[in-house]
């Protein structure tokens, strides 16, 4: 199962926009969404036993994290 992060530093601190004088601790929410989000497969063409893995999988990292 394939996963992405998009974002991993939030818009505010990213070099682009260096010239906005942004620093960290500026937009916690965006910060805190930066470190924490993820991507997941999730397309229209996705079929029910892929659509299965994909929750299943993500239930059984849970119970691991839940564990630790």
């Amino acid at each position: 199962m394939s996963s992405e992060i998009y974002y991993p530093v939030p818009f505010h601190l990213q070099e682009c926009f260096k010239d906005l004088n942004y620093k960290l601790k500026d937009f916690p929410k965006a910060e805190e969404a930066a470190d924490t989000s993820i991507a997941l497969p999730i397309y229209p063409e996705l079929t029910k036993e892929q659509l299965h893995f994909v929750v299943q999988t993500i239930r059984e990292f849970e119970e691991v994290e839940r564990k630790k």
